[in-house]
């Protein structure tokens, strides 16, 4: 089983090529190819390719990510399979760097595209066709390779496979942040309340544009807006206000029984701390 993610690269190309390549990750760059270009110096001749574009945009590459089920593949069959993927994908016509990564309990395929191709020097069109069409060909290959096939759902778009397996068991980020969000907002009286109560509960609060949060141990901020149309400042607000109610829950978004304790008990904990210690609490 194979589950595929892809995104737009619009700054820091040299950086994704570097970490896709990174020796640590590719068995000393033993998994690591390309096409229409030399994967050491891909990110020049992306740029020659991008600079040659019929047509004005952001983008600078695509990042495909393939992830396997754990025991399911070898890494030399999933780079095959990668490199067919990739092949399909751009139709000889976009230079790319394929990299097989085995550093975690999953191996995955990364690959990077020009967003440009080197033919016409047309941009690659990303939308929801272009990426039914890619896990379509992912699962495709998988068929080809006696593997499993994800079974097709509203949940498996677009995630890696830790993502897809993390969301199933109730364990991704996103989900616990779903959690202790609609556990908060029936306690507080504003959005500022809630964010105040989402560090006490160990989250750190990232301000700007879009209001982002990090749990510990998370490695990366997650934007609320992502989590869903239910979560964006103006919806939480208005949750709040109880001027909106949430979108039904499908059944697996019902566990975290767990993760409510957690935040409560962390609260009290932080409650406790600053009594003791004689200093304001901030919730």
């Amino acid at each position: 089983m194979a589950v595929t993610k892809i995104k737009p690269i619009k700054s820091t190309l040299s950086k994704a090529l570097d970490y896709i390549q990174n020796p640590d990750k590719t068995d000393g760059k033993t998994l690591v190819s390309s096409f229409g270009c030399s994967y050491e110096t891909a990110d020049i001749e992306f740029e020659y390719t991008l600079s040659q574009a019929r047509q004005k945009g952001n983008n600078l590459a695509f990042h495909l990510i393939q992830s396997f089920e754990p025991g399911e593949v070898d890494c030399e069959k999933a780079h095959a399979i990668g490199k067919q993927l990739a092949d399909a994908v751009t139709k000889g016509q976009h230079e790319y760097v394929l990299t097989t990564h085995i550093d975690k309990g999953h191996i995955h395929n990364h690959i990077i595209f020009c967003a440009v191709n080197f033919v016409d020097y047309h941009k690659y069109n990303s939308n929801k066709r272009s990426y039914y069409g890619i896990r379509n060909m992912s699962d495709k290959l998988c068929r080809e390779n006696g593997l499993s096939v994800v079974i097709p759902g509203k949940g498996s778009k677009g995630k890696s496979y830790a993502e897809y397996q993390a969301e199933k068991t109730g364990t991704s980020w996103k989900g616990k942040l779903k959690i202790a969000v609609d556990t908060l907002i029936p306690q507080v009286a504003s959005f500022e309340e809630l964010l105040q109560r989402l560090q006490a509960a160990g989250y750190e609060i990232k301000p700007g544009k879009y209001i982002s949060c990090r749990a510990p141990g998370q490695e990366r901020f997650t934007r609320l807006k992502t989590l869903g149309a239910d979560y964006t400042e103006e919806a939480i607000k208005e949750r709040i206000a109880g001027k909106r109610t949430k979108a039904a829950k499908a059944p697996k978004e019902q566990r975290g029984v767990s993760l409510l304790i957690d935040i409560e008990s962390s609260i009290k904990h932080k409650r406790a701390g600053a009594m003791n210690s004689g200093r304001k609490s901030i919730i």
